[in-house]
């Protein structure tokens, strides 16, 4: 049955068939906005997840290079002291030397969590001391005053040998982790058209039954067009000797800022590239609004636009830290308030304010924190101020004696009605306590005896790293 078959069924019903009907498309088209919100949440923090993947691959990369060039700098120091006996070959022997196991230290922490890498590490570790033995050995000959000696051990290729057979091994073990960070960045862009093709589902299916309900000419909706950067890992050949030992270390902090640069842009670029889609939808359910005729569907599509808005402000945003994993609580909520103002209507008639402590988490908390803040603010502007009532709502992330944080609204505004169960009833609510148990705590509602409402939610299980002084 096509779409104008529909229309005609719809023109030849009763009153009663056509209210259930009505109340029937509202349902679906509440229920398919709803889960686009939730499917968009939860790839959101999939996402997340496959960074922070992606940054733990780039370390792991970053820390066999520099294996590599210590070896390859202790080994060129080792020869050049045995032909030579150039002191300052020696002082730069002893400092490659000393470096190897912290460099082995670190990558057997960032392997634990990958048995085949781990065994990898393990077999260079082996043969790691063997060369750094070798090189010892001839090292000790020409100190003994034993050069001819120490010239033969090298003449007789072990030592080359084993470097050779540890570059091989290094070499094979960074390109298992390019092929590691290649596979997670297409994961990346898998969950990316996974996210918008749930929005873009669920929003023509609301369009579609809008259309049908009201008999109503829509416009085509367009596509979302979302350009895809595909993220590509160079594989970077180190030089086979190192000529200066000074340069190649140069080369490779150069190398490191590099890619801290790398993936500051590609947290940065998906934080916005999420945010402005779920902006977009928020836009278009903003035009679906102006054209409905219908009250009850109005107030249904203004409460999934300022949702999707709370999630699309919360990835926008969002300013990572130096470490490119931490977010100040008290920047990052100050932001979503301004955009809540923006949005609130009357900018005039509630002020609306904010007082954090600067507490850091993590950017995944972050995210869902701003998005129950944003839920709190929003509950309190539609039930607290009815018909441009003016106002305030103070909002508060502060640590109680506990050092336990908690994220407060207040505000002044008509409060609910006697005998009314608080937080109980609207889905507003049922986001609240939700979002709230993702952090071990459940959201606590308090009548004010000079008029309001307060609500606040403590936050046990919230991992913050610090609190700046």
């Amino acid at each position: 049955m096509n779409i104008m078959d529909g229309i005609g069924r719809l023109k030849g019903m009763t009153q009663a068939e056509w209210r259930v009907a009505h109340n029937a498309a509202v349902l679906m088209s509440l229920g398919l906005v709803l889960l686009a919100a939730v499917a968009a949440l939860i790839l959101v923090q999939g996402i997340d997840r496959q960074i922070g993947d992606v940054l733990h691959t780039y370390d792991v990369r970053n820390q066999a290079r520099e294996l590599t060039i210590t070896l390859t700098g202790a080994e060129s120091a080792q020869r050049g002291y045995v032909l030579t006996r150039d002191d300052s070959y020696l002082e730069d022997y002893h400092q490659s030397s000393s470096s190897i196991g912290t460099r082995l230290l670190a990558l057997t922490g960032l392997t634990t969590d990958d048995p085949l890498q781990a065994a990898r590490i393990r077999a260079i570790a082996v043969e790691t001391v063997d060369k750094s033995d070798e090189m010892e050995r001839s090292v000790k000959l020409v100190q003994d005053d034993r050069t001819a000696d120490a010239r033969r051990l090298i003449a007789a290729g072990v030592g080359e040998r084993l470097m050779g057979s540890l570059q091989v091994a290094l070499q094979q073990f960074i390109d298992e982790e390019n092929a590691k960070l290649f596979d997670r960045n297409e994961q990346i862009d898998q969950s990316r058209r996974w996210l918008v093709g749930a929005i873009i589902t669920a929003l023509a299916s609301a369009v579609i039954l809008a259309y049908a309900l009201f008999a109503r000419t829509q416009r085509q909706v367009s596509a979302l067009v979302l350009s895809k950067d595909q993220l590509h890992s160079e594989n970077e050949m180190l030089e086979a000797h190192v000529i200066e030992r000074t340069q190649a270390l140069d080369e490779a902090r150069i190398h490191a800022e590099q890619e801290r640069q790398r993936v500051e842009a590609l947290l940065q670029d998906a934080s916005h590239r999420i945010g402005n889609s779920l902006a977009t939808v928020s836009s278009l359910l903003g035009l679906q609004l102006l054209r409905t005729k219908s009250e009850e569907v109005r107030v249904a599509l203004e409460s999934a636009r300022s949702r999707v808005h709370a999630v699309a402000s919360a990835h926008r945003r969002l300013r990572l830290g130096h470490d490119l994993e931490t977010a100040s609580a008290d920047e990052f909520l100050e932001a979503v308030l301004e955009d809540i103002a923006k949005t609130a209507g009357d900018p005039t008639a509630v002020n609306i304010t904010g007082e954090f402590d600067p507490i850091v988490v993590g950017a995944r908390d972050a995210t869902t924190i701003g998005i129950l803040a944003a839920e709190l603010v929003t509950n309190a502007l539609k039930h607290g101020f009815p018909d441009g009532r003016a106002g305030a709502i103070a909002v508060s992330l502060k640590p109680d004696p506990n050092g336990v944080p908690v994220l407060r609204v207040v505000d002044d505004g008509v409060g609910p009605p006697d005998g009314q169960s608080l937080g109980e009833g609207g889905l507003g609510s049922v986001i609240i306590a939700q979002l709230a148990n993702q952090f071990g705590g459940a959201p606590y509602y308090e009548r004010r005896p000079e008029g309001g409402l307060s609500v606040s939610v403590p936050m046990p299980n919230i991992e913050t790293v610090s609190t700046a002084s």
